[in-house]
Order: C-alpha cells, then sequence, then structure tokens
C-alpha cells in the first residue's frame, strides 16, 4: 500500500515538472515562478478525487514558462475541447488583428460602415448609430438578448439560417447605444461577419492565417455555416494548452515572440474597458468581450480579466502577476460548472508565495 502511495506522488510530482508535447513554450517548476507546490500537489490531488468527472484540463503559465499542464478523466493533451462563450474573448483577439492590419479605422467606427451598402442593401439604418466599441461590451441597443426568445435578434430565430449576414444585419434598435449591457451572440456575431466582408475569408480561416498560425495553433475547429460563415459567438474547439497561449499573448501586450500581432493599446482597451454589470453577473465588469474582477488572493488584492464559457471553461488571466490559467470542462447544465472553476482558479492564485 505505501509503495503504491509514493508511486503516485513519484507520478504527480514528474507530471508537474514535464514538458508539454509540442508546446512551444519554455518550462520551469513551481518553486521557480513562486508557486507552493504543497498547494498545487493538493489541488491537482483534489480535481482528481473528485465524484464529479467531467473536468477536462488545468494550464498554468507563470512568468512566460508553462508549470502546470494537467489533463484529467482520460481527456488527452491533444484532445481540442469545445470551450463555448470564451469563444466570445477569441473574436475580440481577431479583431485586433484586423484593426491592427488596418481593416477597420478604430473601435468608434460605425457599424454601418463595416459592411458595403451594395453587398448588403437591406442593412438596418440603425447600424449608424452604434460603434464597434458597443459591440464588444455588449451595449448595442439592438433588440437583441440571449435570455428572451421573443427578441429578434436572439440566436435561436438565426443560428439555423444557411445566411446569417442577411438576418441579423436587419435586427432593429430596442434602446439607445451604448448604455445598457445586454448579453446577446449577435454582438460577436456582427463582428465575425465585417472580418469576413473585409477579408474575403471566413473568420475561422483569418484567425487561422494571422492569430493561430503564429502561435503555434494548429489543432482548431471553429464551426463555419454553408454561406461560409463562422461562429464568432463560440463553437471553437481548442486544447488545453492553446487555450491557454492566447491568455499568454494578452499578459505581453500583444506580442508573440519577436512578433507584434495585436496592438499594445487595443490589449490594454482589453484589460482595462470596464462596463458594470447587472446584479447576479459573477464579475465586477465586462469590456472588449471580456469579464473583469478584483480580489484578494494570497493576501494581495488582484485586478484579473477572464473569458468565460458555457460547463465551466475560463480563460484567466492577470496582467500584476505575468499569470494564466487555462481551465476546460464539460459540466455542461451542471450547478457547479462556474463555481468548480472558480475554486480551482482562486487556490492557483492563492498558492502564490508573498
Amino acid at each position: 500500500m505505501k509503495t503504491s502511495i509514493w508511486f503516485g506522488v513519484l507520478l504527480l510530482f514528474t507530471f508537474l515538472n514535464s514538458p508539454a508535447q509540442d508546446s512551444g513554450l519554455q518550462n520551469a517548476s513551481l518553486e521557480e515562478v513562486g508557486l507552493n507546490r504543497d498547494s498545487i500537489e493538493n489541488l491537482i490531488h483534489l480535481i482528481n478525487t473528485t465524484p464529479n468527472k467531467d473536468f477536462r484540463g488545468l494550464v498554468v503559465i507563470k512568468d512566460n514558462k508553462l508549470v502546470i499542464e494537467e489533463h484529467f478523466n482520460s481527456y488527452m493533451w491533444n484532445t481540442i475541447h469545445d470551450i463555448r462563450s470564451a469563444g466570445k474573448s477569441v473574436t475580440a483577439l481577431v479583431l485586433g488583428v484586423a484593426l491592427k492590419e488596418g481593416l477597420f479605422e478604430s473601435l468608434d467606427q460605425s457599424v454601418y460602415s463595416l459592411f458595403s451598402e451594395s453587398k448588403n442593401p437591406n442593412i438596418n439604418q440603425d447600424y449608424k448609430k452604434i460603434k464597434l466599441r458597443d459591440l464588444l461590451d455588449m451595449a448595442s441597443g439592438l433588440d437583441a438578448d440571449s435570455d428572451n426568445g421573443r427578441s429578434p435578434g436572439q440566436a435561436s430565430n438565426w443560428i439555423s439560417l444557411t445566411d446569417w449576414k442577411e438576418y441579423v444585419l436587419n435586427i432593429p434598435l430596442k434602446s439607445k447605444p451604448g448604455e445598457a449591457f445586454v448579453y446577446a451572440d449577435i454582438h460577436p456575431l456582427l463582428i465575425g461577419l465585417a472580418i469576413e466582408e473585409a477579408t474575403g475569408m471566413s473568420l475561422k480561416e483569418y484567425a487561422q492565417k494571422k492569430l493561430f498560425d503564429p502561435l503555434g495553433i494548429k489543432q482548431v475547429y471553429w464551426f463555419t455555416n454553408a454561406s461560409n460563415q463562422t461562429g464568432a459567438a463560440g463553437n471553437l474547439y481548442l486544447t488545453t494548452i492553446d487555450f491557454a497561449k492566447l491568455g499568454l499573448l494578452v499578459t505581453n501586450n500583444g506580442k508573440w515572440n519577436d512578433q507584434q500581432i495585436i496592438s499594445e493599446d487595443y490589449i490594454q482597451a482589453i484589460i482595462n474597458s470596464k462596463r458594470p454589470l447587472p446584479e447576479g453577473w459573477p464579475a465586477d465588469g465586462y469590456g472588449m468581450f471580456w469579464y473583469k474582477k478584483t480580489q484578494t488572493f494570497a493576501g494581495k488584492e488582484l485586478d484579473y480579466l477572464y473569458g468565460s464559457g458555457y460547463g465551466g471553461n475560463h480563460l484567466v488571466v492577470v496582467p500584476d502577476e505575468n499569470i494564466v490559467i487555462a481551465l476546460t470542462s464539460s459540466a455542461y447544465g451542471q450547478p457547479y460548472q462556474h463555481g468548480r472553476s472558480f475554486a480551482i482558479t482562486s487556490k492557483v492564485l492563492n498558492a502564490l508565495e508573498k
């Protein structure tokens, strides 16, 4: 019995110090980056012994070095996973690439101006009042609400259509743009459609060429319909390590190795843009398709941002600590889905040495 216990401890120690396969990242030990080994080993043990077997992966990158890459419940390191609405945060990054390339003027550009009138003769004139940043903040004023199936812009009204653009470009305003946060999938979809019109490529193709390839992200599935329109609101499958790489791009102010993929100003807007959320949301604010929160960990108050997807899929970025935490989970519809991911994140951040 003692032999099997010591063997298990040895395996755990080995996993926490072993290089990731084909990650392209430098490895470091927990001690080198100031994470308490006992705390992390206890966390991994807790995840492994939890009865619910729907947690998939945990990756932690600290100071640009991979320190934790763990996979659970028979999920392999190279298995891609649907990160659900955390894909919205990725769409924000793709937009940053497009802005840097000069495809669009600025975040204050009207949504109407992103689409050709000759190609889209039925575009609603209300789009002249909506700015690109209003879409990023879920504050367009459009009659679209993920929690209200009667709103014409709700995803159930367009998701099964062959051509999404013709439908969503004719959604009317319900309120003044820029005022109220209303969560709706139409916001990232419109950004994806604008990128597609500007490039002549699907959002998936553009993202692969301009964002994923430079980061060494090869295994990707992003649902794209028969009209070559990509589901920018989600439907994106990545490995846990590749999910984490996208967070690393944020901590490094849009730079990957020697290549500036997204402008530093845009990344700072992602980090600092913060719109108040309605009561009941599990964050302090929202902006640029990322949630914002301030909490105390290991006796230190930290500001962080995170992308969040159904099932407990989280990409957490703490700029001041230069740490990225990626969590993949398939706890779809389970009451603990996000709570468990928040708890795991808290244990990682509380393991930071004071």
